[in-house]
């Protein structure tokens, strides 16, 4: 196992919490935004997720409807930016889910 697949995340739920921090893109999104709490994001604010993503971590995600769908909480929205993640790392540059 190569020492990228085995490192940990840089996509942590603190992590996605600071992406969130911009209240002029995300006005809504309390700084202390549990990992549960209900989380809606609407499409400029998740193409602006992304970009940002993209640009600190080299990381492109393009989300599939069934994805967005499911982006309803910090939790799931970590867990589907680590998946990607981890993806990315095993294989390849672009994830398309």
């Amino acid at each position: 196992m190569s020492a990228e697949a085995s490192a940990p995340s840089v996509l942590t739920t603190d992590t996605v919490r600071e992406l969130l921090a911009d209240r002029k893109i995300f006005p809504g999104v309390p700084d202390d935004l549990a990992e549960d709490a209900e989380l809606v994001l609407d499409s400029l604010g998740l193409v602006w997720l992304l970009h940002v993503v993209e640009e600190r971590f080299g990381l492109v995600v393009e989300p599939g409807d069934e994805d967005i769908a499911r982006l309803t909480s910090l939790r799931r929205l970590t867990e589907f930016l680590s998946t990607a993640e981890t993806d990315s790392v095993e294989g390849g540059d672009r994830v398309d889910r």
